[in-house]
């Protein structure tokens, strides 16, 4: 894993002009002028992570939080018998990391690249400034973990269907909330699933996963393009579970 104490690359002008308007996308910095952007970048460290690159191992306590500037990860858990379940998958402007550093307890759970990702770490120390010092970022914050506490709600509903097909179409409507692009076709995934993830995030089995997704390919629910992204159609919306 890469550190915090690595060098930080230090960018021209032009860099950090471009940077300060990529952290402007962060919902988290998107009330602060340019100012106070510029500000809280100084304590913000800048790193490259690799196509399935480990981020942040299960097992570390986590004295940084982490910010997806550009890029997709996913957050998973492995039991003992080796199988994974997936947690959550985040896209660019979100972040992860700051439960431990606002009660200290570890989190249980492995983040992984899923394509190259641009990141920035913030220490315990200067989140803890920011907050004090920020009005509107802890504003922002509030308003973001009640978001993800209504998104866990959904999940466990999701857990609690017994038919199959309602696990993965809440699942696919919950990624396109979080994860989608809206097109004049209908809404893409940006994200690229196996069926394999499909199952790690419903508890179902690889091969149920594929027996639902055929029926939906099949009744024009959605359609799997070249590049493995899912597109969910219109009529994908018009049925309700």
């Amino acid at each position: 894993m890469a550190s915090y104490a690595e060098g930080r690359k230090k960018p021209n002008g032009q860099g950090r002009k471009k940077e300060n308007g990529l952290l402007k996308d962060i919902e988290l910095f998107s009330s602060l002028s340019e100012p106070e952007l510029k500000e809280i970048k100084e304590h913000l460290l800048m790193r490259d992570f690799k196509r399935n690159h480990v981020i942040l191992q299960e097992e570390e306590t986590s004295e940084f939080m982490y910010i997806i500037i550009h890029g997709k990860v996913k957050i998973s858990r492995i039991a003992k018998d080796g199988k994974e379940t997936i947690l959550s998958m985040h896209g660019s402007g979100d972040f992860f990391g700051e439960l431990s550093l606002i009660d200290g307890k570890t989190t249980p759970a492995t983040v992984l690249a899923l394509d190259d990702a641009h990141v920035a770490i913030i220490s315990k120390d200067h989140f803890y400034s920011l907050l004090y010092t920020q009005r509107k970022v802890l504003e922002k914050l509030l308003q973001i973990l009640c978001a993800r506490l209504r998104e866990s709600w959904n999940k466990i509903q999701m857990l609690t269907f017994h038919n199959a097909s309602d696990r993965v179409k809440l699942l696919l409507r919950m990624l396109a909330d979080h994860l989608g692009e809206d097109t004049e076709k209908g809404t893409i995934l940006t994200v690229k699933l196996i069926h394999q993830d499909i199952a790690d995030m419903t508890g179902l089995t690889r091969e149920t996963v594929t027996r639902v997704l055929d029926r939906y390919v099949k009744s024009g629910e959605i359609k799997i393009l070249d590049n493995r992204h899912i597109l969910l159609t219109p009529e994908f919306d018009t049925i309700n579970i």
